[in-house]
């Protein structure tokens, strides 16, 4: 039996990776330091003609460290490209403080259960 829950509960951050810049605004802003970003630049081409190539970062790992985490949303708050969101999901836990590290792939599972989240990565 789930409980209903408010939009604006708390249980697990969830992770968009397509909107991710690697800014580091949520890592800086973490008063734990729970939040583990790598990433690398990349050049990409040109888009038309008389253009230049730009440099990107690609996101290597994101990860949280829940065992850390206070959950005081400060992540979710400073980010400026709504890659963060609060899933109200509580069903994480475990005996293993190392189980309670999740990466990109399993933040990213967590999507689905935000409410009113767009799956749409573009901006409007």
């Amino acid at each position: 039996m789930t409980a209903d829950l408010p939009d604006r509960s708390r249980g697990v951050i969830a992770l968009l990776a397509d909107n991710c810049t690697s800014c580091m605004l949520c890592a800086r802003e973490c008063p734990d330091w729970c939040i583990y970003i790598d990433s690398h630049k990349e050049t990409t081409p040109a888009t038309g003609e008389g253009g230049r190539p730009r440099t990107v970062s690609v996101l290597d790992r994101f990860a949280i460290d829940f065992g850390l985490c206070m959950y005081c949303g400060i992540c979710v708050e400073v980010c400026p490209y709504d890659a963060l969101f609060w899933a109200p999901e509580f069903s994480y836990a475990t005996s293993d403080l190392v189980e309670l590290t999740q990466e990109r792939d399993a933040l990213g599972a967590w999507l689905p259960a935000v409410p009113n989240h767009k799956e749409s990565s573009e901006p409007s």
